[in-house]
Formats: structure tokens, C-alpha cells, sequence
């Protein structure tokens, strides 16, 4: 598909522009290819010439619509782009660890749906791609994103769970279909991360307002399909947790920090707006380079502003106002998904004032975060050992299991001791045994069999 705007450009004597890009690009490829040769052999060097060319033919695609009557000829692949670079990526991975293809594919999915709803709402497919593109910007989408972890599952879920609330409120005729996707994605969504609620929340006033308040359509039972899908699919996990003392949700408040403090009442939500403030100024940087001057016109009429703004605003306000009732402390990594559909927002705010004029200054910017991001990673990867997503976890669960097995036959069932430690061996051992919290005399006490090794302990009951 590259090979399209390429030739392109060349035939209408523009090869400066391509040997320009190229030229941006080197520096990124090598070091993409040097870390992926050392780390994952052949199979990173394929992943990072794949994701160079599918960079390579986004660019190329911009500039050579830039200079062609047919708006659109190039860029109208995009969605098709995505798909075939998931497809690729995923497959040439399938032999090496499951996670790596499923962020991959979590991030693709994310950033294709945000494209789908920005297609309907901006009617550009070039400003639908800098609403993607300019995602980038933020910090959870470039730095973070090969980090597989519980933030990064919800992406997809959450793109998929706005993508159909928005097929259901811009149409007047309810799909059963989409009623039930919604209730899919919304329950997995939730087991993700309980965070995912303040979407749903947020989308359950939205279609409250317009039906009780607004008045603007009639209530549907096609509605109660969402709701019945939802609630089936969470039965076996409210099971479990009730089983199992609420754990998750204990967990979850312990990382807040609650204390009985007043003051966290307003420090916590006042950090809170700081750090997205300063998470956002990028993005914010992007946007001025894309828009002849920075003017906020609203029409509170507008039925696609309200949606956006519902889908953006409101999942951020109900959260801040929980910090503020409980004291809670906001993680900055929660805020992860929130900002999936920022990039739609306000370019369809400044939709008047984009000036086509400055895209190589956006590009330019745009570049520039893109690349600068994988160089950060990368020298933090190779310069800095001691991180959590360097840990040994399974080659130390290896050593473990073959100590015991030369002392004991059976399986071991509890580990005790650091959360990180013990959570660790408990994730990697074959038995999976139950984590029993700090070491103490009362449980070694009471096991029938166990060792200790460092500051951790394993048995059996």
C-alpha cells in the first residue's frame, strides 16, 4: 500500500518530500531495529520495519492528497492499513509471549474505533486521522502503551463501548445488535478495571437526560438487552468476589491512600487536575500547531458536541468529584482510557479554525513526540534494570519449583511474604498457590510442608 502515494509523489516530481521522510524516519528505525534484533531477533526486526512502513505510508498518504484534486484517494485506506498491520504484527509474534500480541492489538483496536467515530462526526478522513495521530501527544498513548497491564486492557473496550453508544444515539432506530455489544464490551470493560464504570456512568446520564429531561427520544426496551447482557456476564465474577471478601475492592481503595484526613478532601482533587494539566500539554501543543488561532465556539444545541463532550468531560468530573468526597488519591495511570476520544473533541471545537495550511507544522510536531518517545523508551529499557516489567518473575518461579520438587511431592498450595515477591511466584508456579500475606509464625505453623527462601515462604497445608 505504500507503494501508492510513493509512486505518486514521484511521478508528480515530488521524490524531495519522500527522501524527506525517509530521512525523519532513520534515526527511529535503527534504534527500533537494533533494540528488537537484540531482544526478539528476527521477529523484532520484522515488527519494526513493519511499523516503519505503515508510519511511511501515513505520511506519504497526507502529503501526496495534499497535492492531488481527489480528496481522499490515499487517506481512505487508512482503515484498512490498520487492520493489515494488526494482522501482521500479531502473527509473526503468535510464537512469542501472548502479551505482547495483545497490546498490539488492544492499542490498534482503540485507535481504529476512534477513527470509525471520528469518520461520522467530522466527515473528514483526514481530520478523523489527525484525532488519532494527534493522541500521540499524550502521555498514556506513546510511552506507556508496551507496558501490558489492566489500563491498557480497557482501551479497546472502551473505544467499542463509545463506538456503540454513539451508533444507538445518532440513529433513530435502536439496533438489538448494538444494544447487546454495548453489554458486552461494558462487561469486560468492568472486569478490566473497576474504573470503567465512570464511562458507563457517564453514558447512562447521557441517555437518561435525553429520554426523562430533553425528552428527545422514547424509552426503548431494546435498552434492557444492555443491561441483561451486562448484569449475566458479571454474575460469576460478583460470585467470586463475594466469596472471596471483596478483595479486588479492598485492594483498589488501599491504592488510593485513603487516610481520615480533611485536607485530602481538596489537595487530592486540586494534584489530581495538575497532573493532567501538565499530562495534556502536549496534546494541547499539537493542536495549536494545527489551528489558525485557539476559539471556542459552542452551540448547545449540537447534538455531536454533546455526546463528545459527555464521553470526555463527564467520566473526568464524576472521578474528580470522587477524590474529592472520599479523599481518595487518583492515580495518574488510571486516567489511561479517558483520553481515547480527546483527539475528536477538539478538533470538532476548532473545526472551523483548522488551518489546512499548517498540517507540515503538525506533522512536524507530530513527528517529532512520535520519535522522541520510542528513543526515551528505549534508553530507559537498556539503561535502567530494576524495573517492575524486568522482573524475573518467571525464571525465579523456575528455580523455586525445582527446589521443592527435590524435597517434596506434592503441590505447593500458599505462598507468603512481599506482595511483589509472593504475587509473582503465585502468578508463575503451576500449582498457582493462594497468597496468605506477610510471613508469620501462625501459618508455617500450621502448614505440613514448607521452605523458605530469602524473605519468601512457600508450603503446603
Amino acid at each position: 500500500m505504500t507503494y501508492m502515494p510513493y509512486s505518486y509523489l514521484h511521478g508528480t516530481n515530488k521524490p524531495d518530500v519522500v527522501a524527506k521522510i525517509h530521512l525523519i524516519e532513520l534515526i527511529t528505525y535503527m534504534i527500533l531495529l537494533s533494540v528488537g534484533l537484540k531482544y526478539w531477533g528476527i521477529i523484532g526486526a520484522a515488527t519494526a520495519f513493519s511499523i516503519r512502513s505503515f508510519i511511511d505510508y501515513i505520511l506519504l498518504s497526507i502529503w501526496a492528497d495534499k497535492n492531488n484534486d481527489q480528496t481522499g484517494i490515499f487517506t481512505k485506506y487508512f482503515p484498512k492499513a490498520f487492520i493489515l498491520l494488526t494482522v501482521f504484527i500479531v502473527t509473526i509474534n503468535i510464537n512469542e509471549p501472548i502479551t505482547k500480541s495483545i497490546v498490539y492489538l488492544f492499542v490498534v483496536i482503540s485507535f481504529y474505533f476512534v477513527f470509525k467515530v471520528a469518520d461520522e462526526i467530522l466527515s473528514s478522513k483526514l481530520l478523523s486521522l489527525f484525532s488519532v495521530l494527534i493522541l500521540e501527544a499524550i502521555y498514556f498513548y506513546n510511552f506507556t502503551t508496551p507496558e501490558f497491564n489492566v489500563n491498557v486492557c480497557q482501551l479497546p473496550f472502551w473505544s467499542l463501548v463509545v463506538y456503540f453508544s454513539w451508533k444507538i444515539y445518532s440513529s433513530k432506530e435502536i439496533k438489538l445488535s448494538d444494544c447487546f455489544f454495548i453489554g458486552l464490551f461494558s462487561a469486560i470493560g468492568f472486569l478490566s478495571k473497576y474504573l470503567f464504570v465512570y464511562l458507563l456512568a457517564s453514558i447512562f446520564l447521557l441517555f437518561m437526560y435525553l429520554i426523562l429531561i430533553k425528552k428527545d427520544r422514547k424509552f426503548d426496551f431494546k435498552y434492557f438487552i444492555t443491561l441483561e447482557v451486562f448484569v449475566i456476564l458479571l454474575i460469576p465474577h460478583f460470585i467470586w468476589l463475594y466469596g472471596n471478601d471483596f478483595i479486588t475492592i479492598f485492594y483498589g481503595l488501599k491504592r488510593t491512600g485513603l487516610e481520615p484526613s480533611l485536607i485530602n478532601h481538596f489537595e487530592q482533587p486540586i494534584l489530581f487536575l495538575f497532573k493532567q494539566i501538565g499530562t495534556l500539554l502536549p496534546f494541547f501543543f499539537l493542536i495549536w500547531l494545527l489551528v489558525k488561532k485557539i476559539q471556542f465556539k459552542f452551540n448547545v444545541k449540537d447534538k455531536k458536541l454533546l455526546f463528545l463532550l459527555v464521553i470526555n468531560l463527564l467520566p473526568i468530573f464524576l472521578i474528580l468529584i470522587t477524590s474529592a468526597i472520599m479523599g481518595s488519591k487518583i492515580r495518574t495511570m488510571w486516567m489511561t482510557p479517558f483520553y481515547l476520544y480527546f483527539g475528536v473533541l477538539f478538533l470538532y471545537i476548532l473545526k472551523s479554525q483548522i488551518n489546512i495550511k499548517k498540517t507540515n507544522s503538525f506533522l512536524s510536531g507530530f513527528l517529532f513526540l512520535f520519535f522522541l518517545s520510542p528513543i526515551i523508551y528505549s534508553y530507559v529499557s537498556i539503561s535502567q534494570t530494576d524495573k517492575r516489567t524486568d522482573y524475573p518473575g518467571k525464571e525465579i518461579a523456575s528455580k523455586v519449583q525445582l527446589i521443592w520438587s527435590k524435597d517434596f511431592n506434592g503441590e505447593i498450595q500458599f505462598v507468603t511474604g512481599d506482595e511483589w515477591k509472593a504475587g509473582n511466584l503465585s502468578y508463575h508456579l503451576k500449582s498457582r498457590p493462594v497468597w496468605e500475606g506477610s510471613t508469620n509464625s501462625e501459618i508455617l505453623k500450621n502448614a505440613s510442608q514448607f521452605i523458605c527462601v530469602e524473605d519468601v515462604c512457600l508450603g503446603r497445608y
